[in-house]
């Protein structure tokens, strides 16, 4: 006799389609879009850092293009990458230890979250 589970007709993982959007899932995306861009940064920062530590043409090189509009462009971008990333992660981290775990509480961590995120990227965006 065989016990076999009904295997899913649909997909396993929610898709965009189908839900309607709240700021939850918003928060569960933006998460994953920042990781991406930190880890599409990360060749930039290496070549940041050769340029900062070779030779003087390399640091010129380095020093103009973080002084550029696109420099400081993409400084901006992933430092409220990094922000954002690094605070919904913990708020993540609180939910999975059962911390905020309902719905309204998971609402009310992301919007907090948002409007860190945004008070940070106004004062990066006048240090910068």
């Amino acid at each position: 006799m065989q016990n076999r589970l009904k295997e899913p007709s649909g997909p396993l993982s929610p898709r965009l389609t189908i839900y309607r959007w709240h700021v939850g899932m918003l928060a569960s995306i933006g998460h994953r879009a920042s990781g991406l861009a930190l880890i599409l940064f990360v060749p930039i920062y290496l070549w940041l850092l050769r340029g900062m530590t070779g030779s003087e043409d390399n640091f010129a090189a380095v020093f103009n293009w973080l002084h550029s509009g696109l420099g400081k462009v993409s400084i901006w971008l992933v430092g409220i990458s990094l922000i954002y990333h690094f605070c919904n992660g913990i708020r993540f981290i609180a939910i999975d230890a059962g911390w905020g775990e309902s719905r309204e509480s998971m609402r009310r961590s992301a919007r907090v979250v948002f409007v860190f995120t945004v008070l940070v990227a106004v004062l990066l965006a006048v240090m910068l």
